[in-house]
Parts: structure tokens; C-alpha cells; sequence
């Protein structure tokens, strides 16, 4: 009987509102709402402990407490903003006219075209909740 009330509590549980963020990868963009303030702050992901987000701002790695943040969005990164396209065509010989002199050999065209993409768009990671906002 004691197995069943341990696999019940463990099924209540609530997820982590820091796993999202716990799993970016180094170097990701974030946003970042702090309490009280109008503009977000712009840095990169670098780690994140118990007490702090650690982010890099203008090259200089700055701690920032969880308990400051309301929300954070965070730029996933693509697969590159320039993709590359090459095509090759083969062209066979033409033989239509009677005059060996105006007969062409076989040819190849090619072309390539370049898009620029965007970065794509900033997603939510982490939103500070009601319950979380009453705990200091």
C-alpha cells in the first residue's frame, strides 16, 4: 500500500517552471522581463543556478536573480538565416541544322540563388506565475 500513495504524489507533482530554460543550449538569445521594469534586457544564455540566471551582456557575464524575473523569451536557433540553392542543367548537342558549322556542342547552365532569412521569432520560456510571485 505504501508503492501506490509514493506513485501518486509523485503523478501530482507540478513541472518545473525553470525546465525550459534549465535545457537551452549556450549562446541562445534571450529576452528578459525583469519586475518593474518597461524594456527587456537583450543577452545570450550562459548557465543557470539555484538563485541565478547567468547571461552574457556586451561581453561581460552578468547574474541575474530568479526572483527578479517575471518573464523570458528565447530566440531557438535555426538552421542559418542563408540558405544556398545551386541548379545544373545539361544540354544536349543540337544537330537541327544541315550546316556543321552551326551546329552547337552539348552545354551546361547553372544557377544559384541565395535567401536570407529571418532570425525566426522569440518563444516564452518561463513566466513567473501568481503562486511564485508571493514567495520571495
Amino acid at each position: 500500500m505504501p508503492l501506490l500513495l509514493a506513485v501518486a504524489q509523485t503523478t501530482d507533482t507540478k513541472p518545473d517552471p525553470w525546465g525550459k530554460v534549465e535545457q537551452l543550449k549556450g549562446g541562445t538569445e534571450l529576452r528578459i522581463f525583469k519586475s518593474g521594469s518597461a524594456q527587456p534586457v537583450l543577452a545570450a544564455f550562459a548557465d543557470l543556478n539555484d538563485d541565478n540566471l547567468i547571461v552574457v551582456i556586451k561581453n561581460t557575464e552578468t547574474a541575474i536573480p530568479k526572483s527578479d524575473i517575471d518573464r523570458i523569451e528565447a530566440r531557438m536557433k535555426g538552421t542559418g538565416r542563408v540558405k544556398s540553392e545551386s541548379t545544373a542543367t545539361e544540354k544536349p548537342p543540337d544537330q537541327t541544322s544541315l550546316n556543321p558549322r552551326e551546329q552547337t556542342g552539348p552545354s551546361t547552365e547553372s544557377s544559384t540563388n541565395l535567401s536570407f532569412g529571418s532570425k525566426g521569432d522569440f518563444q516564452t520560456v518561463y513566466r513567473r506565475t501568481a503562486a511564485s510571485k508571493a514567495t520571495p
